[in-house]
């Protein structure tokens, strides 16, 4: 089952509009505001609660925290960011952004730990 424990949280000005994004992973911009993280790219944290261009959104740096996946998730494997910032099933070259506690499939909202060890690869 997914939950929320143990986070540790920023307040960010949204770079894009995230209104209806929750659960994805995001980065910093030029200007450090929350975009979408890429592909396979290094994230600042997990969006919590969206906001439109230019005002405040919430970002999870780390904890245990539900995510949206973009593709398949093994249990226990390591988590990337697909091109929209979802979970994926890690790949080699990809960021690893978490581990998972539990399976999933495509816009399905599961529990990973998130990790902030910077720029590991697969």
């Amino acid at each position: 089952m997914a939950v929320t424990q143990s986070r540790d949280n920023r307040t960010i000005i949204a770079g894009a509009d995230l209104s209806a994004s929750q659960f994805i992973f995001v980065s910093l911009d030029a200007a450090a505001a929350a975009v979408a993280t890429g592909a396979g790219a290094a994230a600042f944290g997990l969006l919590e609660v969206g906001a439109g261009t230019g005002k405040a959104c919430t970002v999870t740096k780390t904890g245990k925290v539900m995510v949206a996946c973009g593709g398949t998730v093994t249990v226990g494997g390591n988590v990337a960011a697909s091109d929209a910032g979802s979970a994926v099933d890690a790949a080699v070259g990809d960021v690893i952004l978490g581990v998972a506690y539990e399976a999933g499939v495509n816009k399905q909202v599961i529990a990973i730990e998130l990790s902030d060890a910077g720029n590991i690869q697969a």
